[in-house]
């Protein structure tokens, strides 16, 4: 199975600690390197992941909050001193692109590559990208300013050839193309092999959600059904439930409710108050509601 991890960098909120980074994680789909968010210290983490720069080309923001894009203009100023000459894709709100490029004019002279800005509206679901393996999606949500989760597709792959049995029907290699793709062969004498005799299934696509900062949003469960992780923020618990309200934020509880409803396979928590040494409350909180929770964590690497 091609390789398809969530690598957390951050899982911090807005006030900064000793223990959290502010938002980051970097989604690696067969070695192309996907960054969601970058807040401050972000590329020290990528430095201690052990990812390797060179493979990062798209950046997507999910807000202008500083704790979510504070990192970028370091970020990028590094990238020009290690002599990157390939372009980096940033899609995020229109307004990132007129507050970046002042930066991008005063501390990033004569960089060797270009920074192509890619706005998207975050008030409607849309695919904002895709290649030949993946379509990423903006996921609306509602926070105190435009705000958008984003969702990984990996694409079907075509089935996989049996090779004995390839070998023993004596197909030629202009047909393996074709039955890959679902076509039954027929022999020279007009005998039809069936397709499911000559390929296994390929392995079934997986998908990822990530949801950043917002109110607990109920109808989100539906775009978001059945995928095979989802990261939600879960800045309080729900001692907290006034406080989230207020500053549109979610609950532990709530965003495993989320993951109830929308029947995923697997949740990561995140984005923790400062307020909390100890996040096992919060996955304590969510684990209730939904007993497949995980508790992001700086380092951590999540396979799917």
């Amino acid at each position: 199975m091609e390789k398809f991890e969530v690598n957390i960098l951050g899982c911090g909120s807005a006030l900064p600690t000793t223990k959290h980074y502010p938002s980051s994680q970097v989604v690696n789909i067969r070695e192309k390197l996907f960054m969601i968010d970058c807040g401050e210290g972000t590329q020290t983490q990528l430095r201690r992941s052990r990812l390797k720069f060179t493979r990062l080309n798209h950046i997507f923001i999910s807000h202008l909050h500083g704790d979510h894009c504070f990192g970028l203009i370091g970020l990028l100023s590094t990238f020009g001193l290690l002599g990157r000459t390939a372009t980096m894709h940033i899609y995020a709100p229109a307004e990132l692109e007129r507050l970046m490029q002042p930066q991008l004019d005063f501390f990033c002279k004569g960089m060797d590559y270009k920074v192509e800005f890619h706005s998207h509206d975050t008030r409607t679901p849309a695919v904002i990208y895709e290649d030949r393996s993946v379509t990423v999606s903006t996921l609306p949500l509602k926070h105190r300013i435009d705000c958008c989760g984003f969702l990984f597709r990996e694409k079907p792959t075509p089935n996989h050839i049996l090779r004995d049995m390839i070998d023993f029907y004596e197909v030629p290699t202009y047909a393996i193309n074709r039955i890959k793709n679902g076509e039954d062969y027929v022999l020279p004498d007009g005998t039809v092999v069936p397709n499911g005799r000559l390929t296994r299934p390929s392995d079934p696509p997986r998908s990822y959600a990530y949801c950043s900062d917002t109110i607990y949003l109920p109808e989100l469960a539906g775009l978001v059904h059945g995928v095979d992780l989802l990261y939600h923020e879960a800045t309080f618990a729900n001692s907290e439930s006034a406080r989230a309200k207020e500053t549109f934020h979610t609950t532990a509880a709530q965003a495993a409710r989320l993951a109830k409803d929308a029947e995923v396979k697997q949740l990561v928590i995140g984005h923790y108050s400062a307020r909390y040494e100890d996040e096992n409350i919060l996955l304590q909180e969510a684990r209730e509601v939904f007993p497949s929770t995980l508790a992001a964590k700086e380092n951590l690497c999540i396979a799917l």
